[in-house]
């Protein structure tokens, strides 16, 4: 973490990052307090210019809206990722640990998912199980499985033929042992690196999907679904669409310079090592 620091996009990365999420958590906390009106309280006439910020396309105060909308999106994207790395990293070391037909058969069902936009697949998912939150959690999370599988399986392609994995061997030790510790912990880098890029893809996938009315269901206050909302009055009353569209904008550019400070830092620390 100190060597994704010093790095200047380390340092931006995760200032954007926490200003977001600060912004988020407190604003869920203390919306009413800060804006006056809770998030479904009208607040006058559509898209007037009063209070803070105004009002969106029912009344209600878009200060309080923007501001309770933004944990939802942090949350199913953080609960995304993390299903997708954890599952893609066990399918990915033990097809690279196994090798042979579980190899092929983990790999080749990866492919085929893979064959898919991930927007469609969850498109699909919506349609047959709803718009809910547990399903745009899990179909972003299998869908992020069989790119974060490709990088662990390369990673520990890399270190499998080490001294210290054919000594586990030798001493009979676990499958499931070498695999969570003696693998997994010299693969970190280059999975620490794809966490940063699939929560990128999550924020993007979530808004997106809530932004097309498939997400977020009203009255429920959420940054895509704000942008929504509030589009059709973007010159009257633009505070309810740029308000949205800049958080995302900040953290997406956020936990991409993360991502990219990672992985410099990964690269260094095993140039180091070599």
């Amino acid at each position: 973490m100190v060597r994704v620091w010093q790095q200047p996009s380390g340092k931006v990365g995760t200032i954007l990052t926490v200003f977001i999420i600060l912004l988020a958590v407190i604003g869920y906390l203390f919306a009413e307090a800060i804006a006056g009106y809770s998030p479904t309280e009208f607040m006058g006439q559509p898209f007037e210019s009063i209070g803070l910020f105004g009002t969106d396309d029912l009344g209600r105060s878009v200060a309080s809206r923007f501001l309770t909308g933004g944990l939802a999106l942090l949350w199913y994207s953080v609960a995304a990722t993390a299903i997708g790395v954890v599952l893609g990293s066990i399918m990915g070391m033990i097809a690279a640990y196994s090798g042979g037909v579980t190899d092929s058969i983990i790999m080749r069902t990866n492919d085929v998912v893979l064959a898919f936009p991930q927007l469609v697949l969850a498109l699909l998912a919506i349609v047959i199980f709803g718009p809910t939150g547990w399903v745009l959690v899990l179909v972003i999370g299998f869908t992020h499985a069989p790119r974060v599988a490709r990088v662990a399986r390369a990673a520990t392609l890399s270190v499998t033929s080490q001294d210290y994995i054919l000594a586990a061997q030798m001493y009979a030790m676990p499958r499931w042992q070498i695999l969570s510790r003696e693998i997994f912990p010299n693969i970190t880098g280059p999975i620490a690196v794809e966490t940063g890029l699939r929560l990128t893809y999550s924020i993007g996938t979530i808004a997106s999907l809530s932004f097309l009315g498939l997400g977020m269901q009203p009255p429920t206050a959420d940054w895509g679904l704000m942008i929504n909302e509030n589009r059709i009055a973007l010159s009257i009353q633009p505070w309810g669409v740029l308000l949205p569209v800049i958080a995302i904008a900040i953290l997406t550019i956020g936990t991409n310079l993360l991502a990219d400070a990672i992985a410099r830092a990964t690269a260094t620390t095993a140039t180091q090592t070599s």
